[in-house]
């Protein structure tokens, strides 16, 4: 029951009161105004009612910063890049990383400006509404909850195809509990709980593919290995480009969504303890760190590895780590142990994205329920500041959904990637949508951009750029399902979840009967930056403390392992 309900809780601490008051006045009758039982009875009470309701601001920048990286240095790197050299060629998915890495920036900096004006734990509703239509916020809020809550559900399973690769003879159920388990209660400890979590998987990632690219250069130039390889496996049959700009394109698809989970460090500034400080430092950052690890990842699995080995095609899946292209690359360096190192490293890669995704499952829905858009109860959190029985129902949903990727021969396994692949570009093309709206608003009613806290590069190229390319990939990542033959359950697998977020938006729709927002109605007000720091919810940003930092310091705290001063 929410509080001010009336009900029978209520009533019961009414009549606590009157009956302190009573105790209170015939026990002090003296006039010495010493607190009597009663008193402090009614001072308990008071303290009952008055129940946390709001999230923590308990995350570092530093925090921030890697878990950007986390969100993206997963699976899709270690395991399925492989996919992308038997498709492009060396060349071409080089390209491919480079062009979705440009994309990516540009998403990244459109939700770095109206984050660092307007913190929210859910900008893909909350903007959506505020700038677009109320009813395609709802759509993307909840588009955005079921995308991870699918994706924290096909990632115990995959923990549980990981442990087997040492213990083939217990059932993965097991570990898949487990780990649902463990990031549930990374999660309900605190905000810091998890931001602590992530941080120190997320380094453990990075210094895997800082590891990789020293072993990858020894080897290629044959310090390790004892073959010296140069630049041989560019000039071979399907190198530099495989299948030209076909190849480039397929490869375009797989990158794409290799690069998903870079968003969640917009839904952490809704806990940032300073956003106007420490967002524009992660947004600025973290796309070099991200095109740095990917780029220079790809770069070497090309050198070393030809695009003729059939091992990188059949490459894909969590269980598949001893054909992964970073496992081929340390074996070749002479790292007889390589496999059992990468599938530890894949082991916390998973329990990386499982934590990330239960944690924006949790405040993207308690964003939703307090704008009404949820059930009431959602909007309850803890002393910690956690939103309880977010958590409760996105894990339990979690593992209802592990539960059915069983069946099927792991038929709805890949189904259910499918459509949380799909939901994360519908956000995407969302989030470059409202920023295209928002400048526009925020010009419209006479502010001038360079006001702004920070200020995305190349405005409208920028959003135009990555909604374009979001909308190609959108369209054709089921080419195959279509031609050469036509593949029906493999079209709505792949397809299924355009409809779901139409079906959200013009459901709200009708029901509440919203309407586009006017550029000139749009509130840029309520809930800015600059109304918090006007009312001291958040502290003020000192241009000074940068000029304070020697050149090293900046270097760690470029890579995500200084701690900032508060």
């Amino acid at each position: 029951m929410e509080p001010g309900d009336a009900g029978p809780s209520s009533r019961n601490i009414t009549a606590r009161h009157h009956a302190s008051i009573v105790s209170l006045q015939e026990n002090n009758a003296d006039g010495s105004g010493k607190p009597s039982v009663s008193a402090k009875d009614e001072s308990a009470c008071s303290a009952d009612r008055q129940q946390p309701t709001e999230l923590q601001r308990k995350l570092k920048g530093r925090q921030m910063g890697m878990i950007a990286i986390g969100g993206t240095i997963g699976t899709g790197l270690f395991i399925g890049s492989g996919t992308t050299l038997s498709e492009a060629g060396p060349a071409g998915s080089l390209v491919a990383f480079v062009v979705m890495g440009s994309m990516v920036y540009f998403v990244c900096t459109s939700l770095g400006e109206m984050s660092t004006f307007m913190p929210t734990s859910d900008p893909f509703n909350h903007f959506g509404t505020r700038f677009l239509d109320p009813a395609l916020g709802f759509a993307l809020g909840w588009t955005y909850w079921y995308s991870w809550m699918l994706t924290v559900g096909s990632e115990l399973v995959a923990c549980g195809m990981v442990v087997q690769y040492w213990l083939p003879h217990v059932t993965g159920v097991i570990w898949s509990l487990i780990t649902v388990a463990v990031i549930f209660v990374f999660n309900a400890i605190s905000v810091r709980g998890y931001g602590e979590a992530e941080f120190w998987m997320s380094a453990l990632k990075v210094l895997t593919v800082i590891v990789f690219f020293v072993v990858g250069i020894l080897t290629v130039t044959g310090v390790a290995g004892g073959d010296y390889i140069g630049g041989r496996n560019w000039h071979i049959e399907g190198a530099p480009f495989r299948d030209h700009i076909v190849g480039v394109l397929k490869a375009c698809i797989v990158a794409a969504f290799s690069f998903q989970g870079t968003e969640i460090v917009g839904i952490t500034v809704g806990e940032c303890e300073n956003p106007r400080r420490d967002v524009p430092r992660v947004i600025r950052s973290v796309f070099w760190r991200i095109l740095l690890f990917y780029v220079s990842s790809i770069l070497i699995i090309g050198l070393v590895i030809p695009n003729t080995d059939k091992n990188l095609a059949n490459a894909g899946g969590a269980s598949d780590v001893a054909i992964s292209p970073f496992t081929m690359v340390f074996e070749k360096a002479g790292a007889r142990w390589a496999a059992n190192l990468m599938n530890a490293i894949v082991l916390v890669t998973v329990l990386s994205a499982g934590n990330s995704g239960l944690y924006a499952c949790t405040r993207v829905m308690w964003v939703l329920a307090k704008e009404g858009k949820a059930p009431r109860l959602f909007r309850r959190v803890t002393r910690k500041g956690v939103p309880i029985w977010c958590l409760l129902f996105t894990a339990f949903c979690s593992t209802v959904v592990f539960c059915v990727s069983l069946a099927g021969n792991q038929r709805v396994y890949v189904f259910l990637i499918n459509l949380s692949g799909l939901s994360g570009i519908i956000c995407w093309l969302g989030i470059s949508l409202c920023h295209w709206r928002f400048r526009r608003a925020y010009v419209a009613q006479g502010h001038d951009p360079n006001h702004l806290p920070y200020r995305a590069a190349f405005f409208p190229l920028g959003p135009v750029y990555a909604f374009s390319l979001l909308a190609v990939i959108m369209v054709g990542q089921g080419y195959s399902t279509i031609w050469p033959t036509f593949d029906a359950s493999g079209f709505v697998s792949t397809y299924l979840a355009i409809p779901l977020f139409l079906l959200f938006w013009l459901t709200w729709k009708y029901v509440k009967k919203t309407e586009w927002v006017s550029l000139v109605d749009i509130d840029l007000d309520t809930g800015s930056i600059i109304e918090m720091e006007r009312n001291g919810d958040i502290k003020v940003f000192s241009s000074d403390e940068d000029t304070k930092q020697s050149r090293w310091k900046k270097c760690l705290r470029f890579i995500g392992c200084k701690k900032r001063v508060a």
